[in-house]
């Protein structure tokens, strides 16, 4: 289709086209610099078939809260974390296909005209300025596919999937000759930033007042785009950080979720130890297939969906128990890793949850959700109405804010957690 000048424009200059926006407000890049103090950093978990919620959340609401079986598990972070329960994304339903709107809380994922919305880790990248060799990581313990983040766009950020291709990325060093043509590549993308700037600046010349101010919130958007190449050229010629431990080797049987996950909070901890990215999601798949699990002789997809039975459900829990374990062992080693006088741990924000609060009926609402680090004020029970949950999205606001970014709003929010504190 064809669209006329009037209602969308673009610039031309030796052979390169750059398309503008309709004019209509963009949200500029927010450079806001880090307050002095500690590095803040994120990591957000989805577990796709839900944790099952009797097994999880106390009966008591408060800091006196008994250990659940499940937080048993986590027991040596009960002064490091908060558990939630009544809370979830307003209007989010769809069963499985809420998995999408984990971290966007984009209403309606099931409906065949979902657009989504830019996820909680994206929203963040654009807020504060790029600092890292990589700007995020989007892991999934499956096989493939994407991951919990989505562009501004709705589009959804592909995800890496294997241990051995991340742990190449974050610390093997490229030849010579791969550096060299990386650099080149990104000169290529940066010169067509620099071809169009003459072209940008007389159109700025010839618009109303109004449309310049677009404009110049758009070519912030693209000076923003020509600073990242940059910085990607600077990292690419920078030697990557060395770490004593082996390159891993991938894990072949999808089933076996415990090893492949752990796989990657080994990946993600080594990649926030060493600095390389300040923000991690993981999305960790459930499959139609059997775990290799001592006791497990269901699938479980079908142990997800339960029905309440007994049988079924003893199955679930040695297998959410064991996800609880990976959980623990990634917060130690979070905790054990020092830096500026504090642990890892208590400048990082690890939120760890389920988009299911009810996996054998695909219910969305009381999502189980944990937070722990970041530096807030945690051993507690942070309990909602459970027919009249709590906004979800508003702790999202109060994570945003304790990185340092100035957000009185994220997707369908309300404000900020009640009842959760800073350190």
């Amino acid at each position: 289709m064809t669209t006329t000048p009037s209602r969308r424009t673009f610039i031309r200059a030796a052979g390169v086209t750059l398309a503008l926006p309709v004019l209509e407000s963009f949200t500029p890049f927010t450079r806001a610099a880090a307050s002095a103090g500690p590095v803040r950093r994120l990591v957000a978990c989805c577990t796709t078939l839900g944790i099952h919620a009797e097994n999880l959340f106390p009966t008591k609401a408060g800091r006196d809260f008994e250990l659940t079986p499940y937080l048993e598990a986590l027991k040596e972070f009960r002064g490091d974390l908060t558990v939630f329960s009544g809370v979830s994304h307003p209007e989010v339903d769809g069963g499985h296909s809420s998995e999408a709107s984990f971290l966007s809380a984009a209403p309606h994922p099931g409906a065949s005209s979902f657009r989504n919305t830019i996820s909680l880790d994206q929203f963040v990248l654009e807020k504060l300025p790029p600092a890292t060799r990589f700007s995020s990581l989007v892991l999934n313990t499956g096989n493939g596919g994407t991951g919990l983040s989505v562009s501004r766009s709705g589009v959804k950020v592909p995800a890496d999937y294997k241990p051995s291709e991340v742990f190449k990325k974050l610390f093997v060093n490229g030849t010579a000759k791969e550096v060299a043509q990386q650099s080149d590549r990104l000169r290529d993308g940066q010169s067509i930033m620099d071809t169009v700037a003459g072209d940008a600046k007389r159109l700025s010349a010839r618009v109303t007042a109004s449309d310049r101010e677009k404009l110049d919130e758009y070519f912030t958007t693209v000076r923003e785009v020509e600073q990242r190449l940059k910085l990607a050229d600077d990292w690419a010629k920078k030697p990557k950080p060395s770490v004593n431990v082996p390159p891993p080797t991938d894990v072949q049987n999808a089933a076996d979720f415990v090893a492949r996950s752990r796989l990657m909070f080994d990946l993600a901890h080594l990649a926030l130890q060493t600095d390389s990215t300040r923000v991690v999601t993981v999305m960790i798949s459930g499959h139609n297939s059997v775990p290799p699990i001592q006791g497990i002789t269901q699938d479980w997809h079908n142990l997800s969906h339960h029905g309440k039975d007994p049988e079924k459900l003893a199955q679930l829990r040695v297998i959410e128990l064991e996800q609880m374990k990976l959980l623990a062992g990634f917060l130690t080693k979070l905790k054990a890793s020092k830096e500026a006088g504090a642990d890892l741990l208590a400048n990082t924000a690890v939120l760890y949850g389920s988009n299911l609060g009810n996996a054998s009926s695909h219910d969305t609402r009381n999502m189980p959700m944990l937070l722990a680090g970041g530096g807030f004020k945690h051993g507690q029970h942070l309990a909602f109405d459970e027919k009249q949950n709590y906004p979800l999205p508003n702790l999202y606001v109060s994570m945003l804010q304790r990185l340092g970014i100035e957000a009185g709003k994220f997707a369908s929010s309300t404000g900020t957690m009640r009842g959760l504190e800073l350190a």
